[in-house]
């Protein structure tokens, strides 16, 4: 009994633990985004290269999304690679999983990474039907022996390759949740982004990172990566992060492009919750005179142990001048931030601290003024959908919810 608990708790210590040195102190505001030294930062220091001669379009919620990746899928000619988080039961997961078996017996060569436990409520035998039809389907951290000290850290990014040359990341997964058009608390909000030209090389990649992680098998050759040619005039890359190589880097991504703003900041975070060195990054923004304003979920989020641990940390940021907005109708899951109205990054990260150190996460960053515009347009229709959350009322809640709230944010290191 002893040797068992000294085992389990040994194993929970392991899985608590955030393995590599953190980044420990604020960022300097050396630079604005538009400065050639936070490019050559972001595509040198932290991660891939900028990639220009891109095309990327915004797709707003399950009635656009879904079809969209569909028809990528059931264009396939050559190959698939797809990795997500979430892929549950229901309709949604059927349909995908038809389109994907249909393209394997058609001699596709299609790749699933899923993660264990996001997919933990998919139908077992929708999964045998996809394998006996030839899709390859792994599950991503499945609990073995030789790796349970990594059962804490899950593959959160939301990837769609399609012949190597079109991809697909954003918020969405797999269920019937995010179906819809938001048009009630049964239908979640959520954006999701079609991607084509060079930079769809780097979301191969990403996918192949995991993919050997996962199997031990190397995907390339040109079905894979064929050359790519420009689509459009966007700069973008595709940032990415895991606990087992560069943790920290998402994190720093996201404190460097704070620290660079000069003029507005707009967050779309389906889980904030900041720590210590994210809330002083954003205080010290709104103190050089940046306008920066937040939408979160509000009373419709399937986490409330999340909105309870962010609620406890608003008080400096309010007191900041910082503007936080509750979105109002449903469950709100974008992941979209916006700098200076230039940058724009978008993906499967959350502003809190399992995407920043725990989870594999990968965003998409578009460096371009009118999608930053576009972009604006869609957090301010969001954001009118949202209810401001003032300072006085804020500090005035009610004693029981101060006290949920801050047992909740106690929590920070593992929401």
């Amino acid at each position: 009994m002893a040797v068992s608990a000294t085992v389990g708790l040994t194993l929970l210590a392991m899985n608590l633990a955030t393995g590599e040195k953190k980044v420990a102190s604020r960022v300097e505001s050396l630079y604005g985004v538009r400065d050639p030294q936070f490019l050559r930062s972001m595509g040198l220091l932290l991660g891939p290269g900028i990639q220009q001669g891109n095309r990327i379009d915004y797709l707003e919620n399950g009635d656009q999304i879904f079809p969209a990746m569909l028809e990528a899928i059931r264009s396939a000619k050559k190959t698939i690679t797809f990795e997500t988080f979430i892929y549950w039961s229901g309709e949604i997961g059927r349909e995908f999983a038809d389109a994907l078996r249909e393209r394997a017996q058609a001699g596709v060569r299609v790749h699933v990474l899923l993660d264990w436990v996001g997919s933990m409520r998919m139908d077992g035998r929708l999964l045998a039907r996809m394998r006996r039809d030839g899709v390859e389907v792994e599950r991503y951290h499945q609990p073995r022996w030789y790796h349970l000290a990594r059962m804490n850290n899950r593959t959160h990014r939301k990837l769609l390759v399609v012949d190597g040359s079109v991809g697909f990341t954003g918020g969405v997964g797999i269920a019937d949740q995010w179906s819809g058009n938001a048009q009630d608390e049964a239908h979640w909000r959520d954006a999701h982004f079609r991607v084509a030209g060079p930079v769809v090389a780097e979301f191969q990649a990403v996918f192949m990172d995991n993919w050997v992680k996962a199997t031990g098998r190397v995907l390339h050759g040109s079905d894979y990566f064929p050359k790519l040619s420009e689509a459009g005039d966007m700069a973008a890359q595709m940032f990415s992060s895991s606990p087992t190589g560069g943790s920290e880097s998402m994190h720093l991504m996201y404190l460097l492009s704070i620290a660079a703003a000069r003029e507005s900041i707009l967050l779309s975070s389906a889980y904030f919750v900041p720590d210590a060195l994210a809330i002083d990054a954003l205080v010290d923004a709104a103190a050089r005179g940046v306008k920066i304003r937040i939408i979160t979920p509000g009373v419709h989020i399937d986490e409330h142990v999340v909105r309870r641990a962010s609620r406890a940390r608003w008080g400096e940021l309010l007191e900041a001048g910082i503007e936080i907005y509750e979105f109002q109708p449903t469950m709100f899951h974008c992941k979209i931030m916006i700098i200076d109205g230039y940058l724009v990054s978008t993906g499967s990260t959350n502003f809190d601290n399992r995407s920043f150190r725990l989870n594999d996460e990968a965003n998409l960053n578009v460096y371009d003024t009118r999608f930053a515009e576009c972009m604006t347009g869609v957090f301010e229709r969001d954001m009118q959908r949202g209810r401001r959350i003032e300072l006085e009322q804020w500090r005035h809640r009610p004693l029981p919810q101060k006290v949920t709230e801050h047992a909740a944010s106690m929590l920070g290191k593992q929401l």
